[in-house]
């Protein structure tokens, strides 16, 4: 039993000296060098284009950045699973966030200039136009992802009939038109006026139609609420006549909606 145990000693012994050698080495002693750029750097920085090519391999003169345009600024970075840069994600146009689309450039489409009298102010050169930036496609990013992913694996569940609701002031909306800025926050109801929660955001389906609506259900003060998925056609929506108050009413209690399967994105 001894020789056992001694041997199951110097076993754990080995394997714990390997395990620590074999994770030791994952990490390194590195120290930032003046050519490095940190991802919280590029982040909110502003990108301008050139139509013009820009040589990266001479720092630029004072002031050259007067002659490019300035196109939006960076607002996120997708990397793949071993860590390469895959896409930079520029908000282009817009003013203080509104009017603003995202589009996707390579990281080697991005020239990275230093000012010849300061090397610490850099730019981000595009060579480009605005105009061209304006029609590239719009990245829809990881929300369409999820709404994609959402509809194709959605929890069956039983679904429940949009009542027929009449309230004075009010009048019945068709689902064509309704907008997301109509119904985000809206106030949801039982047919009894129960307040049970509020219209949290939309999910499109593959051709862009509005197709469910993520409903926050119960808590207080946005603690410990539920979100559940329910389809338009679950829905009675009214709208204020002459006013911009929608009311959102479902056939269900909110002990019926807490026992719907949560949405998960």
């Amino acid at each position: 039993m001894k020789n056992i145990m001694m041997t199951t000693a110097l076993c754990l012994t080995m394997a714990t000296s390997a395990f620590a050698a074999g994770h030791s080495s994952s990490f390194l002693d590195y120290t930032v060098s003046s050519n490095d750029l940190l991802a919280s750097e590029l982040l909110g920085m502003r990108v301008f284009s050139a139509e013009a090519d820009v040589d990266v391999s001479a720092n630029m003169v004072a002031a050259a950045q007067a002659e490019w345009d300035d196109i939006g600024e960076i607002n996120e970075l997708i990397l793949s699973r071993d860590g390469t840069v895959v896409a930079v994600i520029i908000g282009v146009g817009g003013f203080l966030g509104m009017g603003e689309k995202d589009v996707a450039v390579g990281m080697d489409q991005i020239s990275i200039m230093r000012e010849a009298d300061d090397a610490n102010d850099i730019f981000l050169v595009v060579k480009s136009s605005s105009d061209a930036l304006e029609a590239a496609p719009t990245f829809e990013g990881r929300m369409a992802m999820d709404a994609k992913t959402d509809l194709v694996g959605s929890t069956e569940r039983d679904m429940f009939t949009a009542p027929k609701v009449e309230r004075d002031g009010y009048a019945m909306m068709v689902r064509t038109d309704l907008t997301a800025e109509m119904l985000t926050g809206a106030r949801v109801y039982s047919i009894n006026d129960e307040d049970i929660g509020e219209i949290h955001s939309l999910l499109v389906d593959d051709t862009g139609t509005i197709d469910r609506a993520i409903i926050d259900v119960g808590g207080f003060l946005g603690m410990g609420e539920k979100q559940v998925a329910v389809t338009f056609d679950e829905l009675t929506i009214l709208r204020q006549d002459g006013g911009d108050d929608v009311q959102v009413y479902i056939d269900a209690t909110q002990a019926a909606l807490e026992a719907q399967p949560t949405y998960e994105k």
